[in-house]
């Protein structure tokens, strides 16, 4: 059954796949291919009525991957240092899942969504992983001693699971003299790939960073032959179980030009 928020159905007629038809504000998803797909897959997310001030939530994330880079200069990211607790991750702890909650706030409000913001939480925020697929997507450390390097913090919700590092946050934040070994290096980083993905689902591989950008190719010879992220740190893994009537399917050259070239979820609903 196609979910009640998919204002364009998909039919196949004459051998042609339709998908949505307009991109939803601070939504990325896989793209039907078709004459200049290529484009259009990200060139959206560069409009600037795509979302409002996009660029101060990657700059929050790349100052928070400069913290983690600096705290791996004291702690080695490996499995062995995973339930290594202290006040520094703590306090990194506090600041990433601080921004995980904007994040989904901001996809709520610049979609469709009438409950008091005041009362959103959790079980809110869940109803975005229907539209954006959080539960499939994967983050992977690539230096790392061990083997427990990747991490998909939303992968629970799949089975409509409790995400423990979010519990973890909230028990610490309010008792942090006795829960502050949950204030450990494994759940400061799945917190922080949640963050990465949240910000992957709504921007691809977009920082809105000052300056040009640049094109760059592969020779098949990189030692890292994965696809790096935003911040070009973490690698990124893209859920593979978009359904065909979930994919966008337009053609931006032209939308661009449109009045109302975006549309809203209604979270309402799902």
């Amino acid at each position: 059954m196609v979910s009640l928020y998919i204002k364009s159905i998909f039919v196949y007629q004459n051998d042609i796949i339709m998908g949505i038809n307009k991109p939803y504000h601070r939504n990325y998803r896989a793209f039907i291919e078709s004459d200049n797909s290529g484009f259009s897959s990200w060139a959206y997310i560069c409009d600037h009525e795509y979302a409002i001030s996009p660029e101060y939530y990657t700059r929050s994330f790349l100052i928070i991957q400069k913290d983690i880079q600096n705290l791996f200069e004291y702690i080695e990211p490996s499995d062995i240092n995973l339930k290594t607790y202290s006040y520094r991750i703590h306090e990194l702890y506090m600041r990433v899942c601080i921004e995980v909650e904007a994040n989904f706030k901001a996809i709520f409000k610049e979609n469709i969504y009438s409950k008091d913001e005041k009362k959103w939480n959790i079980n809110d925020y869940k109803k975005i992983n229907k539209t954006h697929h959080l539960d499939a997507y994967k983050a992977i450390f690539p230096i790392w001693d061990g083997v427990h390097n990747e991490f998909s913090p939303f992968k629970v919700w799949e089975t409509n699971g409790i995400l423990s590092w979010y519990r973890d946050y909230n028990l610490c934040k309010h008792d942090r003299h006795t829960q502050k070994y949950l204030a450990n290096l494994e759940n400061l980083l799945n917190a922080f790939t949640a963050l990465f993905i949240l910000l992957t689902s709504q921007f691809n591989r977009e920082s809105f960073s000052p300056g040009t950008t640049l094109i760059s190719c592969r020779t098949g010879a990189e030692y890292y032959p994965d696809e790096f992220g935003i911040g070009d740190y973490l690698i990124v893994k893209f859920p593979e179980n978009w359904g065909d009537n979930e994919k966008y399917d337009f053609n931006w050259s032209t939308l661009q030009n449109e009045q109302n070239k975006f549309q809203k979820i209604d979270y309402n609903i799902l």
